[in-house]
């Protein structure tokens, strides 16, 4: 792995413990010679792992759309920043640039790029891990609503495997260094499952 996309909230969250997250895995992708790509943003998560990932001289590529970066939300100290006119656009080269996704606490976006990129490796889109940093275990409720629908046989078994979680950001690293990609056997119903 040379670079590793970080989806993550673009405000700080209630709980410091979210802020000192971003600043460990920053540091951890530096000791381990990881570039960052990210959504862009100068503010909330986001930031804190930029400017630590800046600070210890490593690569930062960020990617934002247009609208948002004349809001005045676009890092303007990064490695590299690419700004694209969508939201699609946006996903694509952020996905394109990167090794393996990383999910740390976060909104409505996050949680969307994380299922778009995990649903790219089930369609065999991508052969790139997927980890989610579960700090104070903020990932616990997302992982039982997979659970569940692997228990309702909505996800096959075998496709669990394709997110791998950790508390920690060197036993999250370490897990995606590690990762090997499931036997996704089967993907789709055929109709004598009907």
């Amino acid at each position: 792995m040379k670079r590793i996309c970080v989806f993550c909230g673009s405000k700080p969250g209630k709980r410091p413990e979210y802020l000192e997250a971003a600043r460990d895995l920053g540091s951890a992708m530096l000791e381990r010679g990881y570039g960052l790509v990210y959504g862009g943003a100068s503010v909330g998560l986001m930031s804190v792992i930029a400017d630590t990932v800046l600070e210890g001289d490593g690569e930062v590529i960020g990617v934002i759309p247009e609208t948002l970066q004349q809001r005045e939300v676009a890092h303007t100290g990064l490695t590299e920043l690419h700004v694209v006119e969508t939201m699609h656009e946006r996903k694509a080269l952020m996905a394109s640039r990167s090794d393996a996704f990383i999910g740390m606490p976060g909104g409505y976006g996050t949680f969307e790029e994380l299922f778009e990129v995990i649903t790219w490796a089930q369609l065999g889109i991508h052969a790139k891990p997927v980890g989610l940093l579960n700090v104070e275990g903020y990932y616990d409720a997302f992982m039982a609503l997979v659970d569940r629908a692997v228990e309702e046989d909505f996800i096959p078994v075998s496709h669990r495997g394709l997110v791998v979680i950790d508390a920690t950001p060197e036993g999250l690293l370490a897990k995606l260094e590690a990762f090997e990609l499931p036997d996704l056997g089967r993907k789709w119903a055929e109709k004598k499952d009907i």
